[in-house]
């Protein structure tokens, strides 16, 4: 591989090489670097495209108002992230393919900057079209699938035949995962998914024990206790990830570097322009014309 295709950033972690296609880390973290050296960009940065989803699961913690980033936007923040050290933009929602705009917006900002381009669907928007638009420009995707057959309908109210012709479409474009939110209705269905997984030719599974929002309460200690055992007694092929929850210890975590603080591994761009910790901080500072004042400006709240 050409030395060349490789980004580096620097921060308190040590020094981290990034190659987008192959999506190879390579972190040198006996090499200290000086505080003043440090990548002001966090590692990656999720954003919320558009809070439109055809969905209505009980579970989501996705704004129910109205609202959508404009391109413009979005290509001058990943522009000047992407300079300050950035290794990954990654684009959800809502549906990120509700935005009018998205095919536009992975190919301009993949051709533009250095960084990875992912985002994660529920997949029932997607056609041959669109990924022929997406092929070239995405260097990863995260399908999401809580459950199988029956409960997946239930719980989605979507045919769960579709997600298979999703996954196809998928696989076409570039590597990709399956998430899956563990709750009550879906931790007995684990091995089901993992063998989903499997079949599809994903090369993940990203765990997403379900977060206490507004109108649920979480998934339950019971719960959590079942699925550390799953994990810990799972005999699976497929790679495993979680989400921070507390159990990072048991898989490999999506976001955690060792000796890496926490806001500069991961920041959040919600549907409104407003950057967050996470998804699901009420903290937050409005962007405007420059992310990373607002970057700047939500480390010293934090």
């Amino acid at each position: 591989m050409n030395a060349m295709t490789f980004k580096v950033r620097k921060s308190e972690a040590g020094l981290h090489l990034f190659e987008r296609t192959s999506g190879l880390n390579v972190l040198f973290d006996e090499f200290r670097v000086p505080t003043e050296h440090f990548s002001k960009a966090p590692r990656y940065v999720s954003m919320a495209l558009t809070n439109a989803c055809g969905l209505r699961c009980s579970y989501c913690y996705a704004p129910k108002n109205s609202a959508k980033l404009e391109m413009g936007d979005v290509i001058r923040w990943a522009t000047e992230l992407d300079g300050a050290g950035c290794l990954g933009i990654g684009f959800g929602g809502g549906e990120p393919t509700n935005h009018p705009q998205f095919s536009q917006l992975c190919k301009e900002i993949a051709a533009s900057t250095s960084m990875a381009v992912t985002f994660t669907t529920h997949g029932h928007r997607l056609t041959a079209d669109l990924a022929d638009a997406l092929r070239g420009s995405v260097h990863f995707v995260r399908l999401s699938v809580d459950g199988v057959g029956a409960t997946y309908e239930r719980l989605r109210r979507r045919s769960f035949s579709s997600v298979l012709g999703a996954a196809g479409l998928l696989r076409s474009v570039s590597p990709f995962g399956i998430n899956m939110v563990v709750n009550a209705d879906t931790i007995s269905e684990l091995d089901d998914i993992v063998a989903f997984a499997n079949d599809v030719g994903a090369s993940e599974l990203l765990l997403l024990p379900e977060q206490r929002t507004s109108g649920t309460s979480g998934i339950s200690m019971a719960d959590s206790n079942r699925l550390v055992r799953w994990i810990e007694t799972s005999d699976t092929h497929i790679r495993l990830a979680i989400s921070r929850s507390g159990l990072e210890g048991l898989v490999s975590s999506v976001e955690v570097i060792p000796n890496e603080n926490s806001s500069s591994a991961h920041l959040h761009v919600d549907a409104a322009g407003v950057l967050r910790p996470n998804a699901y901080s009420p903290l937050g500072e409005n962007i405007g014309q420059s992310i990373m004042d607002a970057v700047h400006a939500l480390k010293e709240a934090m």
